[in-house]
């Protein structure tokens, strides 16, 4: 089973540990992207896994864009 919408998650950023919310496209099983944090402006890199199960939520990893 897929989503259809957006889903909130929040996370905290790899390089200035601030608290931060990405949206995940939930029409997608596996996504990686590039996004820049919204404070520190260092572009990190979103991992998202979703499960299949609505009631499950998504596995997202954010990591420094270099690691």
């Amino acid at each position: 089973m897929t989503f259809n919408h957006l889903v909130e998650h929040r996370n905290h950023c790899p390089y200035c540990s601030e608290q931060l919310c990405v949206l995940i496209d939930g029409s997608e099983q596996e996504q990686e992207y590039v996004e820049d944090c919204q404070v520190c402006c260092q572009p990190m890199v979103i991992t998202v896994e979703l499960t299949g199960d609505a009631e499950t939520p998504p596995r997202v990893q954010v990591r420094r864009e270099n690691d």
